[in-house]
């Protein structure tokens, strides 16, 4: 773990020398020298840490004295540039007091020189065990690029071991296997075809393939089979030779005797001309974890006629996507087994297929949920239950309550920490951090994607690049490791932008091991009783409610002297909340992000905040702040700064001075029972222009007129933008600064009013450019509009659409300006239009999944013609009074999933019930939802209501 701290720091160190390294002074070439010796260190590591578990206390003493160098090298440099930096001065008094200052910082600038001086002899020693080291472990000095071979053979051990599963004892796999046999075997194409299935590893991957390779009517069909494991540390030559001993044996010829001194190029054409003979063949290449295995092994597959056939297994969705697409071929999602199976694997495993004793029956249910329907889990935790006493429920509740434990030590877990572990190890040092930071949310929380990219930001995790925002770059992070299995993504905002994320709780119990292993992150829920000597660089604070014990530090002695990070996660003790804000705020000097989201108890922003010279991220999200001080101009570091659902309504003009600012978010619901009213924006100072850094701003207030409104076209980097109180005769020159906006993703504009009471939005205005907006994604309307601005209907990129309050009339149908939007994916229409009847033409709307009609109290009917929305997967209607029967048409929906009815009338549930019993299978699905009495939602599946009567 320490290469992934050194990793982090040393990319720190380079960006100090490049941007701050003029106050160094004659320290430069010190500071210099430890980066060096760190660099130097840093591959040795990559492989040491392979051996660690094995290795001596001697080795394991010096891994972490290279991660508290490293450590203490930031804390000394971040330290310097506090003192240092912050008193940039100009004018006659800023000369007199930066002599003063220059005068009292000798005495400081010699400590930390004498410090620099002491953390140098300190990388010295360390130097000196990094070569006594090398020789002693026979390590390389340039150590290895991908997983240490020293995990190889058992990783071979685990994939032999899943190729040898009994038929027996595989559960939900008869549905998979025949679904993937039918793929291999249909003969509407001739050409090579790839079927790749893809999931994180322990699902079973490697056994479902097995089962349709080895399948009768398979090895029938293909007279030529292989199989071949690749895995992340294959030579691609040896690889090749066995692929070349597997065909001639299958195909009852003589190996050619030369293939041991072949190069990679003949190797490649003996499997092609090999294969060019043969009749029909289906290859498979298990565990390929790279896209470029893929282009160089395909150049050894001819594209014959036969309708030859190639299987893959892999973690990583991209590998499966290139391998498949070429040929037009599968890509197979494996997932976790379901509920009924996941259960059925157990009991099979620990009670031969009998029931469950009822005494037990809590406990394995809590120890199987664990498990998530993961197959390798199911069976090891299995084993390992075997073995305990079924009279002894306390020996059970022992194994649920140490699971984390077990996965930690060299148990029966130990497989299924190795397999997880694979995909970690995988990863570069920046994916490994970010991941690693997921350990700061309990178990079963659900983890805002947005909250969690901006805090990788702020916590210097992502690497700028050229040409491309620091939030793309982040996302591109997150879309990587839900790429390779290691986050799920369990809801989407709109398409393309994921709204919340888990972790497998077995990945989530590793990821913690590593994270403790290397001091990253401090939990507590408990009530402290004091504080100084464990140094804490990230202090997260979760709801005492929160059963995750085994991560909690519980009445530890900490020093907060080196904090960088203090975040809470869910609603706190306000006592313990309280306690540990006062011992943070009075003991950091370096602290970098501050995060209080949710924290209702919290009604100011402290004093001490504004001392905070590296802050960089403030997050008052749900607070009830309602004033921000005048002092806020201090924290000229301050990059993000949500206040987003608090009482604040303006900002002071020393707002102006945070130049470094890039996000930015004020506001609060207009009414907290209903979203459909929209949101309370801030009043601006009236020069906010100044703020050129901002990339995402809302909500501002545009009531105060024309002159806020044109300020917002300075603002060129924008990337999303909300601005609500919008008066009508400032839509001109509102059109006039959006047109300065080239990078502008996301807008969202709201007229003065609430619901129908909107003034009329007026954002009709033709702009000649042809640029105009052409980067827009999500474009939300709030309020009356005499008709559709005519520029909507070429913004070709746009994915969602919102129209509230639009009170469009009949002859104003959004739906004809709207249909042919290539990219348009997501529409909400709220109270958007006053016909009586909408209809969706043929050709219109073609990559449309989700649309929500709401409060449109006139219509009564709808009409979908055959070819429309032919990809729709959800139709939501809402609170639609007057529509009293489907929609005509919808058995063109054929693609459609679920149909959901909120707030329907009687009359219309009661036509839905009587169509269902005359057509089975018109429609997957029917939800209704309604408020009861008591005021809560409810929602009901229409059809498993119908199947239980």
């Amino acid at each position: 773990m320490a290469e992934t701290v050194l990793s982090f720091v040393l990319d720190k160190l380079s960006t100090f020398l490049r941007e701050e390294g003029r106050l160094l002074g004659g320290l430069r070439q010190e500071v210099q020298f430890i980066r060096d010796e760190l660099g130097h260190m840093r591959a040795f590591l990559r492989e040491a840490e392979a051996k660690e578990e094995d290795a001596q206390p001697r080795l394991q003493e010096w891994i972490k004295q290279v991660r508290e160098a490293a450590y203490d090298t930031e804390d000394i440099l971040d330290e310097f540039v506090a003192r240092f930096a912050r008193h940039r001065t100009t004018g006659f008094y800023g000369s007199v007091r930066s002599i003063f200052s220059s005068i009292k910082n000798l005495r400081a600038r010699h400590r930390v020189a004498s410090e620099i001086q002491s953390i140098k002899s300190r990388i010295n020693s360390i130097s000196e065990g990094h070569q006594r080291y090398q020789s002693e472990y026979g390590i390389s000095a340039q150590g290895s690029n991908s997983l240490s071979a020293v995990n190889n053979t058992t990783w071979r051990y685990s994939r032999d071991d899943a190729l040898l599963v009994e038929e027996a004892k595989l559960v939900g796999i008869d549905q998979p296997k025949k679904h993937l046999i039918s793929q291999l075997l249909r003969g509407d194409d001739c050409q090579l075809k790839v079927v790749s299935v893809v999931g994180m590893g322990g699902l079973g991957k490697t056994t479902l393939v097995k089962k349709v390779h080895e399948d009768l009517e398979v090895r029938r069909h293909f007279p030529v089979r292989a199989w071949v494991t690749v895995s992340e540390t294959c030579d691609f030559q040896d690889l090749l030779k066995d692929l070349i001993r597997q065909l001639h044996r299958e195909g009852k010829k003589p190996v050619p005797q030369p293939i041991e001194s072949m190069t990679t190029t003949e190797l490649k054409e003996s499997v092609k001309d090999f294969l060019q003979q043969a009749e029909r063949y289906a290859i498979v290449f298990d565990d390929v974890w790279d896209v470029e295995f893929w282009n160089t092994i395909k150049f050894a597959l001819p594209e014959s006629s036969c309708g030859n056939r190639v299987m893959l297994t892999t973690r990583k969705a991209d590998v499966a996507t290139a391998s498949s697409i070429e040929s037009r071929g599968l890509v197979y999602r494996m997932e976790p087994l379901s509920i009924e199976d996941s259960w059925t694997l157990f009991c099979n495993k620990i009670f031969n297929g009998g029931n469950c004793p009822g005494h037990l029956m809590d406990v394995a249910k809590g120890i199987l949920d664990k498990c998530e329907g993961l197959p390798l889990a199911i069976l090891a935790i299995g084993g390992l239950l075997s073995l305990k006493d079924i009279n002894r429920i306390d020996e059970w509740e022992m194994v649920r309550g140490s699971l984390g434990g077990e996965l930690e030590g060299t148990g029966k877990l130990d497989r299924v920490k190795k397999i997880l572990s694979l995909s970690y190890s995988d990863l570069p040092w920046h994916l490994k951090i970010c991941l690693l930071y997921t350990s700061i949310y309990p178990e079963d929380y659900k983890i805002g994607c947005l909250r969690l990219v901006n805090l990788w930001i702020a916590e210097r995790f992502v690497e700028g690049r050229e040409g491309m925002s620091i939030e793309d770059v982040a996302w591109g992070y997150f879309s990587e490791l839900v790429n390779r299995s290691l986050i799920q993504v369990t809801r989407v905002f709109y398409e393309g932008m994921p709204g919340n994320c888990r972790v497998h709780d077995l990945l989530r119990e590793i990821i913690i091991s590593k994270s403790r292993e290397q001091n990253m992150i401090t939990i507590t829920t408990g009530q402290p009783t004091r504080w100084p000597s464990e140094k804490v660089r990230r202090l997260v604070v979760h709801s005492s409610s929160s059963n995750n014990t085994q991560h909690h530090q519980q009445r530890r002695s900490y020093c907060f002297d080196h904090l960088r990070s203090f975040v809470t996660v869910g609603s706190t003790n306000p006592l313990l909340y309280k306690t540990l804000l006062s011992e943070v705020l009075g003991s950091s000097k370096l602290l970098k992000v501050l995060d209080f989201h949710g924290q209702e108890t919290q009604e100011e922003i402290p004093n001490e905040i504004f001392k905070m010279f590296h802050l960089k991220h403030l997050d008052l999200y749900g607070t009830r702040v309602e004033r921000v001080p005048k002092a806020i101009g201090k924290l000229q570091h301050l990059e993000f700064l949500d206040l987003g659902d608090t009482g604040v309504r303006e900002l002071p003009m020393e707002i102006l001075k945070l130049q470094k600012l890039r996000v930015l978010r004020v506001y609060q619901q207009v009414d907290s029972s209903d979203d459909d009213y929209g949101y309370h924006g801030f009043k601006a100072p009236s020069n906010m222009g100044g703020l050129l850094a901002l990339e995402i701003l809302g909500y501002i207030d545009a009531s105060s007129g024309s002159t806020i409104v044109n300020e917002i076209g300075k603002l060129t980097q924008l990337r999303e933008l909300q601005i609500t109180n919008l008066r009508r005769e400032d839509g001109k020159e509102l059109c006039s600064s959006l047109a300065n906006l080239t990078s502008l993703r996301e807008l969202s504009v709201a007229s003065i009013g609430k619901g129908d009471d909107h003034e009329i939005i007026d954002l009709n205005h033709h702009h000649p450019s042809s640029s105009f907006l052409q980067s827009l994604r999500m474009l939300l309307l709030s309020g009356r509009l005499e008709k559709m601005p005519q520029w909507v209907v070429h913004l070709h990129g746009l994915v969602r659409i919102d129209l509230n309050w639009s009170g469009l009339r009949g002859e104003e149908d959004p739906l004809q300006s709207l249909q042919h939007l290539p990219n348009l994916s997501r529409i909400n229409f709220c109270g958007s239009y006053q016909g009586e009847g909408l209809c969706f033409k043929a050709g219109g709307f073609l990559k449309l999944k989700r649309m929500h009609l709401k409060r449109m109290e006139g219509l009564r009917w709808m009409r979908v013609e055959e070819g429309a929305l032919p990809r729709l997967h959800q139709l939501i209607l809402d609170l639609l009074p007057l529509l009293e029967e489907l929609p005509l048409g919808i058995q063109h929906l054929s693609q459609l999933q679920v149909l959901y009815l909120y707030e329907m009338s009687s009359e219309m549930i009661e036509k839905v019930e009587n169509q269902k019993e005359e057509s089975e299978d018109y429609i997957p699905e029917v939800v209704i939802g309604y408020y009861t009495d008591d005021g809560e939602w409810r929602e009901r599946s229409l059809w498993e209501e119908k199947e239980k009567t």
